[in-house]
């Protein structure tokens, strides 16, 4: 049997809203684009199970869905139902095949590789990826793995025919998330998703059920556009670009929200209206929502980290309006907290761009190669940084900046060297964080740039950033270095004291023609 496993419904009685009935909520599920149904009853005696999964089985025969019992293969046999679901603590799966017809679908529940392994092994139909997010629908034995977690359970199954859902704490406010950020460094991605609560526990189902599914259809033909297309770029279409989103935001003043360490909040604020956008510092949870909702661009930088709970919700709402979210993971590897925190931020939403100095993005990719001093990177870096941070934007599913001598951009497909910069930006304190805000303010521009009536490719239902971030993050990184540049070689700075505020006037000065006479870039 051919399976689509798009939407896939696990029931759970317990969870249906005062005066819903089971069959009415399915049924309505089921209209709404529910495209496989998978009958779970952890508390049910035999009876009452049997009873379910007839009626269950007669009603998605009536919509040519097929339906899965879960664990209990004898009630699986007794209603003919199409397959079955194992976790790992269920009947083998070499023995439910000598007991089940030939044909039936088998599923199983995997939460590491050697789960996935094992499912290969036994040449099951499908997996069950999870939990992705918590969940309280049951009781998790295993940890949850987190969206970033799923890309490599995925890429075990290149060159097999088995299918993938994700679990775990999916709805419509993450499933973009999860789809997106799922995606294995060589292009695998989900074949559905599971859904409980969302639907089940909806009072109307078939409205919960096609807002999944418009998702879910929008964000598979754009990752089928995409991974066809490969957009080509050239030094002078870079440069170029970069220009026109300094006018965008001379002409736009796009809102810069900035979560930021305290050492640099005012530098970063003043390089910020420096080159024409608008900076706000806000920190308190209960502004991130109408925050979000201005145009503009979102910086989370944790130097101090200290508002942890406002980057999370501040992240969320801002993939939720598709707008740029910059993250500056400030000094990630010196401690387990930083790092955990780190992990924690970008599970819980999509980044757009990470910015990071050689130890911060070794660390995100758990390398060994660069090691850090505090904030700082010492050593001689990669041997290879051009393959690193290709491989990096692969794996976190968005573009990636490497600053250093050298500064290293990705998207995962293409890198590009840019090679501006003055050696005095390392004896100011929060060089790095004003590339960050730069960086934001630039993305930012790329957003406005593609909110204008034809710009914006694909459907936008399928986003969770507009805007080309690439040529954002190219012209943040040029901005400040180019600007450096112009300030280094000013006969009033005499030091890092007068630097800085040089540093700032070049970038309220910055003329197109400038950027593009002192740029080097390369496309590699």
């Amino acid at each position: 049997m051919t399976i689509d496993f798009s939407l896939y419904l696990v029931t759970g009685r317990e969870l249906l809203p005062p005066g819903k009935e089971y069959l009415e909520s399915l049924e309505e599920a089921l209209q709404g684009g529910v495209t496989v149904v998978q009958i779970r009853e952890k508390k049910s005696d035999t009876l009452e199970f049997l009873e379910i999964a007839r009626e269950s089985k007669i009603l998605c025969a009536k919509y040519k869905v097929p339906l899965i019992i879960n664990d209990r293969i004898d009630i699986a046999l007794a209603v003919q139902a199409d397959g079955v679901h194992l976790g790992q603590t269920d009947m083998p799966v070499h023995i439910a095949k000598t007991l089940l017809p030939v044909g039936t679908v088998i599923g199983v529940s995997c939460n590491d590789p050697d789960h996935v392994n094992k499912a290969i092994e036994d040449k099951v139909d499908y997996i069950g990826i999870g939990a992705v997010w918590g969940t309280t629908t049951k009781e998790l034995t295993s940890p949850v793995i987190g969206v970033r977690g799923v890309g490599s359970l995925l890429q075990a199954l290149d060159g097999t025919n088995i299918k993938a859902v994700a679990i775990g704490g999916i709805n419509s406010t993450n499933v973009l998330r999860t789809l997106h950020g799922s995606v294995s460094t060589s292009g695998h991605r989900l074949d559905g998703i599971a859904v409980v609560s969302d639907i089940v526990a909806s009072s109307a189902p078939r409205s919960a059920s096609r807002k999944l599914r418009d998702s879910l259809d929008a964000w598979v033909h754009h990752f089928d556009v995409q991974s066809r297309v490969l957009q080509v770029y050239d030094v002078e279409t870079i440069k170029n670009g970069v220009v026109e989103l300094m006018q965008v935001i001379r002409d736009k003043s796009p809102l810069i929200h900035q979560i930021t360490n305290v050492v640099v909040t005012n530098q970063s604020a003043n390089a910020t209206l420096a080159l024409g956008a608008s900076p706000i510092m806000a920190t308190a949870p209960e502004e991130m929502h109408d925050l979000s909702r201005i145009p503009g661009g979102l910086l989370i930088n944790f130097g101090t980290i200290t508002d942890k709970g406002s980057m999370i919700l501040a992240g969320q709402y801002a993939n939720e309006a598709q707008k740029p979210i910059i993250f500056d993971p400030v000094g990630v590897g010196a401690t387990q907290f930083r790092k955990t925190t780190a992990s924690e931020l970008l599970n819980a939403w999509q980044a757009s761009v990470i910015k990071g100095n050689a130890s911060e993005m070794a660390s995100l990719a758990n390398s060994n190669e660069v090691q850090a001093k505090g904030v700082d990177s010492v050593g001689p870096g990669f041997a290879d940084p051009a393959s690193f941070i290709r491989e990096i934007a692969k794996k976190e599913r968005c573009v990636a900046v490497m600053t250093g001598p050298t500064d290293w951009v990705s998207d995962g497909a293409i890198v590009v060297k840019l090679e501006n910069g003055h050696k005095i930006l390392g004896d100011i304190t929060g060089s790095g964080c004003l590339v960050g805000t730069c960086v934001a303010t630039f993305c930012a521009g790329a957003s406005f740039l593609a909110a204008a009536p034809g710009t914006s490719s694909g459907p936008e239902l399928a986003k969770l950033v507009r805007g080309n971030m690439l040529m954002g993050a190219v012209g943040g990184v040029l901005a400040l270095t180019v600007a450096a540049e112009c300030a280094a070689e000013r006969s009033d700075v005499h030091g890092s004291g007068t630097f800085l505020p040089a540093l700032i006037d070049e970038l309220y000065n910055l003329k197109p023609e400038t950027l593009l006479s002192r740029a080097k870039v390369q496309v590699l």
